[in-house]
């Protein structure tokens, strides 16, 4: 895999090599080196000396390939591709005048076509720098930055594509600029392409981010098929994180603003804990306490639970006047305990569902806009569901819910609600791209039907999470993704959490269609 740093193989596909068609109409021509300058646009800005080896090489035998110049107003040149090996031709030179030698002159692409167009320059410079040893990752990842933001839409493409960057991506490689260099050094070396370092960015915060992306990176590249699965389901766990940690620092900024101490989880050894819950408290004549009729007390305060939710306290009942319910509070058992970690456990899944969800999407967007064929089991999935009509699809379809397919396809529907327009006027569907569609229907009748990981089991009476219990038709819709992504090298992975739902199911050819 092409780092920030590597040097890409040789063989460059027509696909990812960028493409200049200018310079195979130009000639070299000889130059003076000691006309050229380093060009304000050249990606290299750390490490720009040439080093003892390039030097005594350029002493030797000169300069053998061409560098590139763009001609200054001063007469001047400034050089893009080659700003080392320039400097190395000075340095040669000098040395030869000294020792009364002649000079050697240098060749040269002139691109007169690249005045004032600083973005594109930029972006070539970037490319001559990517594919040589030595660039830092920093330098990388802001001349990336810089020349994407300074081109129109279609350079932006053709340069993103060259990069292997998604749409989108170059406007987060400035945060990835803030990683400190021990950061982007072990990203780089580590696997971690352009893209993947600016996701990095997005979540070191989260503890251990770079571990465990490094992990997920390493298994991908483990199973030698070149998907990101693994990188994919490992990074939307992170941003799950993240996101609880938003919230939680959200819940504490808004009880600061409004001037209500956060209780310690637990008290320092040694102390006494004297906060109790104002559901445990009541006034001296008996009424319960709330949050509404406590407000002006010393005393109140509160905790979080385990959704960021406040807990209203008294800090110190006695010293307020409250008075505690007359039973006694029980104490802690191991039952107490148990009932605790499993709460724990069904936070962490119920995150870790909710996080799944957007690799699995992505998936099957990539799928359904593709201009490849739909596999075939795919669209026998599909239609085996709408023949079929299973109770699931039927409820999905009484809402009358566009916004997950037109999402899906890649369509965008009117913002305002007073703009109704059918889905059918927005697509143009051909014989090929007809089962992408219906594909897509699908999809997004599971997708709302698996969106909340709490359900209902209509056989059992009770609620159900769907991380232990799915129905046979979501556990098949899953499987058929999995077995895509296999085939896709990799593209796509079940999540852990996944990978526990359906393991139930994995040997009884579960049915799309069975409501049971």
């Amino acid at each position: 895999m092409t780092t920030a740093t590597e040097s890409p193989a040789a063989d460059q596909t027509a696909e990812t090599a960028p493409v200049d068609a200018d310079q195979t109409s130009l000639t070299a021509v000889l130059l003076d080196p000691d006309t050229i300058v380093r060009d304000e646009c050249n990606a290299r800005e750390h490490d720009t000396e040439p080093d003892t080896d390039l030097i005594n090489s350029v002493k030797a035998v000169g300069v053998q390939d061409p560098v590139s110049v763009r001609p200054r107003p001063d007469g001047t040149y400034g050089v893009f591709k080659g700003w080392r090996r320039t400097q190395a031709a000075q340095i040669a030179n000098a040395a030869a005048q000294s020792e009364g030698h002649e000079k050697r002159q240098i060749k040269a692409y002139v691109r007169a076509d690249l005045v004032g167009r600083d973005a594109w320059t930029r972006f070539l410079s970037l490319i001559e720098n990517h594919q040589r040893q030595g660039m830092s990752p920093k330098d990388t990842l802001k001349a990336a930055e810089l020349s994407l933001i300074g081109m129109d839409e279609v350079e932006q493409k053709q340069a993103a594509r060259a990069l292997g960057l998604k749409r989108g991506t170059g406007k987060r490689l400035g945060r990835a600029q803030q990683l400190d260099d021990a950061a982007l050094r072990r990203a780089s070396a580590g696997g971690m392409d352009l893209e993947q370092i600016a996701q990095l960015a997005e979540v070191e915060d989260v503890p251990r981010a770079q571990d465990r992306l490094l992990r997920g990176l390493a298994r991908d590249e483990a199973e030698e098929r070149g998907g990101r699965g693994h990188w994919d389901q490992e990074l939307a766990l992170l941003k799950a994180e993240q996101d609880d940690r938003t919230a939680h620092k959200e819940a504490i900024a808004a009880l600061e603003k409004a001037d209500i101490p956060l209780l310690p989880t637990q008290v320092a050894y040694g102390e006494k804990e004297t906060a109790r819950a104002l559901s445990e408290l009541t006034t001296p004549l008996g009424r319960p306490l709330d949050e509404d009729n406590h407000k002006g007390c010393p005393g109140h305060s509160a905790r979080l639970d385990d959704e960021h939710q406040p807990v209203w306290y008294c800090a110190d009942p006695s010293a307020h006047g409250h008075k505690v319910h007359p039973k006694p509070k029980p104490e802690k058992t191991a039952e107490d305990e148990a009932k605790a970690a499993e709460r724990a456990r069904t936070t962490a899944c119920n995150r870790a569902w909710k996080a799944a969800a957007g690799p699995r999407q992505e998936f099957v967007s990539r799928l359904a806009r593709s201009s490849k064929a739909l596999p075939e089991e795919a669209w026998r999935f599909a239609a085996s569901v709408l023949l079929d009509l299973p109770r699931f699809y039927g409820k999905w379809a009484g809402r009358q819910e566009t916004e997950d397919v037109a999402q899906l396809l890649g369509v965008k529907l009117p913002e305002t609600p007073f703009e109704r327009v059918r889905l059918s006027e927005l697509i143009t569907v051909s014989k090929a791209r007809l089962p992408h569609v219906l594909f897509a229907h699908v999809a997004a009748a599971f997708e709302r039907d698996m969106r909340d990981p709490k359900g209902w089991n209509d056989a059992r009476m009770q609620v159900r999470f769907l991380w232990e219990d799915l129905t046979p038709q979501q556990a098949a819709y899953l499987l058929l993704l999995e077995k895509l992504g296999q085939d896709d090298k990799g593209s796509y992975r079940l999540s852990e959490v996944e990978e526990h739902a359906v393991a139930a199911h994995r040997s009884e050819g579960a049915d799309a269609t069975d409501d049971t």
